[in-house]
């Protein structure tokens, strides 16, 4: 069975997605099978991937709206191993349309029990918010992925995140875990950076990767080429980072850690 994971944190811009595109593509570069769920209406995990959201037959709106076989909406990407369920903007409505459906927490749930037990990682890019998207994606995970960004109100917020997984652990998903909390956007020669990471490592303990992402222009450019950073630039900062990420999940998954952490 694949190990699903959400990647998660209302607040924008923390490297959620830059997370999901280049951890999948690590983890696939280190012969894992790996399908990326896009769940985030912005569709930039498609986008990252190279595909063109305007030019998609089936989003995973379509699995989850209009019932889609799931397997019909999965696309290959430029690397082995590695499979993308993409979105596009249509998943903007999608949570007003899930109001009154039944159940409405488990619908994402269902959809990724449809799909061919053939992955060993299913990533889940969550957009930011903590709306019926975000809870779907954390009622149908193992564990959350929450990415921090070594910046001024890196904490900011963590504690609304941190009550919406207690409140989905206790009536959801009673299995949801922290898979970790992730430092990116780190400058070691700030001082502000290395305060941050202090702090969540502090604050977090052993719940925190020892992998830091670094702040990695190649990072940054990737995207616009379609590529993950492993193909843009596989000697890049950004991509052996992310290299290394992979390594210590994997080594993780296996020491079976990952906590359920004293929220």
């Amino acid at each position: 069975m694949a190990r699903i994971i959400s990647l998660a944190n209302q607040k924008g811009g923390v490297g959620k997605t830059t997370t999901a595109i280049n951890l999948a593509a690590s983890l696939a570069a280190l012969d894992k099978k790996v399908l990326v769920v896009d769940f985030d209406p912005q569709a930039n995990a498609t986008s990252g991937f190279g595909i063109d959201t305007r030019k998609l037959d089936k989003t995973i709106y379509d699995c989850i709206i209009n019932d889609v076989e799931p397997s019909t909406a999965i696309i290959g990407t430029e690397i082995d191993n590695l499979e993308l369920i993409p979105s596009n903007i249509d998943l903007v409505g999608a949570e007003i349309e899930m109001l009154n459906t039944e159940q409405r927490e488990s619908i994402l749930k269902n959809v990724l029990k449809n799909i061919p037990d053939k992955y060993d990682y299913t990533l889940v890019d969550c957009s930011p918010s903590l709306g019926l998207l975000t809870v779907n994606a954390l009622t149908a995970s193992n564990s959350v992925i929450v990415p921090v960004q070594c910046e001024y109100f890196a904490l900011e917020g963590l504690g609304k995140l941190l009550n919406t997984i207690k409140i989905i652990q206790k009536n959801l998903n009673k299995s949801l875990s922290i898979e970790g909390f992730l430092l990116t956007m780190y400058d070691s020669r700030l001082r502000l950076s290395n305060q941050v990471v202090e702090e969540v490592r502090k604050h977090f303990q052993q719940m925190v990767f020892d992998t830091i992402i670094q702040r990695n222009v190649k990072l940054s450019e990737a995207p616009s080429y379609g590529q993950p950073a492993i193909l843009y630039d596989a000697e890049s900062r950004g991509a052996v980072n992310y290299l290394n990420l992979a390594q210590e999940l994997i080594e993780k998954g296996q020491n079976g850690s990952g906590s359920h952490a004293d929220l």
